[in-house]
Order: C-alpha cells, then sequence, then structure tokens
C-alpha cells in the first residue's frame, strides 16, 4: 500500500490529485485508443503532465490502467442516453446513441491487446457491459414507449444482441453504421391497424 501523505490529506490536495487522475485517464484514452502500437506508460505520463511516480500512485499497473479507461469510455456512453434523451426526439436519440457506440466499439480496436490481459483477469466482462447498455438503451426506450414513436414490444437485451453483432460481422465501418440504421427503423412503432387497412384497401 502506498501511504499517503498529511499534504495529500487536504481538501486543496485532493483536489489536485483528482484533475492528476482525470487528466492521466484522459491521456491513457488518447493513447491507447489511436492504434494498436503498444503504448509505454512513461508517454501516457507525459501526456498527462504528470511523474511516473503518480501515475503508478493512482494505478499500480498496466492492466488497472486499462480496466479503468475502459469503464470510465463506458459510463460515458451510457450517461449520453439520458442527456440525448432529453434534448433529442426518443427515435433520433436512438439514431445519435447508436453512432456513439459505434465510435466505442471503433476505438475499443485500438486498444484491444491491452483489453485481454483485463479481460483474462475478470476485471472486465461481457455480462456487465450488456448490462450497463442495456440501462442506457432501457432509457431511450422507455422513452419511445411513453410517446408512443418507439415499440412497446422491444427488450434492451435483445437491441444490445443486435448491435453487438452488427458490429461483429458488418464488413466495414459504413456497412455497420448501414445495419444500425436499420436496427433503429425496426424499432419504429406502427400504426398497424393502418397499414392493414391500406393493404385491405
Amino acid at each position: 500500500m502506498i501511504a499517503v501523505s498529511e499534504s495529500e490529506r487536504r481538501p486543496g490536495a485532493r483536489r489536485d490529485a483528482q484533475r492528476n487522475r482525470q487528466r492521466i485517464i484522459d491521456a491513457a484514452t488518447r493513447a491507447l485508443t489511436a492504434g494498436p502500437e503498444p503504448v509505454k506508460i512513461e508517454a501516457i505520463a507525459r501526456e498527462a503532465g504528470v511523474g511516473v511516480g503518480t501515475l503508478y500512485r493512482n494505478f499500480p499497473s498496466r492492466d488497472a490502467l486499462v480496466e479503468e479507461v475502459y469503464r470510465s469510455e463506458l459510463a460515458r456512453l451510457c450517461a449520453m442516453a439520458a442527456q440525448l434523451v432529453s434534448d433529442l426526439p426518443p427515435a433520433d436519440a436512438m439514431r445519435e446513441w447508436m453512432r456513439r457506440y459505434q465510435d466505442f466499439v471503433a476505438t475499443k480496436h485500438g486498444m484491444a491487446e491491452a483489453l485481454r490481459a483485463v479481460i483474462a483477469s475478470g476485471a472486465i466482462s461481457s455480462g456487465q457491459t450488456r448490462e450497463h447498455l442495456e440501462v442506457a438503451i432501457a432509457t431511450i426506450l422507455d422513452a419511445g414507449r411513453a410517446d408512443g414513436s418507439l415499440r412497446a414490444d422491444v427488450r434492451p437485451a435483445d437491441v444490445s444482441a443486435s448491435m453487438a453483432g452488427i458490429m461483429l460481422t458488418a464488413a466495414d465501418v459504413a456497412q455497420a453504421t448501414r445495419m444500425l440504421q436499420l436496427l433503429v427503423d425496426g424499432l419504429l412503432a406502427r400504426d398497424v391497424d393502418g397499414l392493414l387497412a391500406r393493404d385491405r384497401s
């Protein structure tokens, strides 16, 4: 355990420590998602404007830093759902959220190698990720059900599984984008009685 000095217990020092931690996370996010090349801890510390000792005091291992970057990005993505619903109609919010989900998955390709060890350790699981995603999806679906714009019979878990399948099977970014938009179209509420009436006419 790393000892905490008396100065670090002061409110001002704690705020500085929190800012340093966030700078490290931000720098690590940029570095780890930039591409598949390995990133040295020293480079992340330099980018964050802190010493290597400060970095290790916050994150005792590379895996701990990778885990925090992943969790931070996932939390940011999921928190966007409520913000988008407050700013946009539910269907538009779902389209925009899926676009940001696509970006989230794409950036993780750059840190795939770094994530493997963390996933193997059990610190991050696909089940935990799905749970977070499903809560975000439910936020948008609930808003769509309330105003009648999205189907009431759709389960968040089905949407999450469909998104994952698209990202795994799409040939390229353009196809993934089209497929995600098709998924949103399938979530739109339909006037079934009206459609049947038109078919009979």
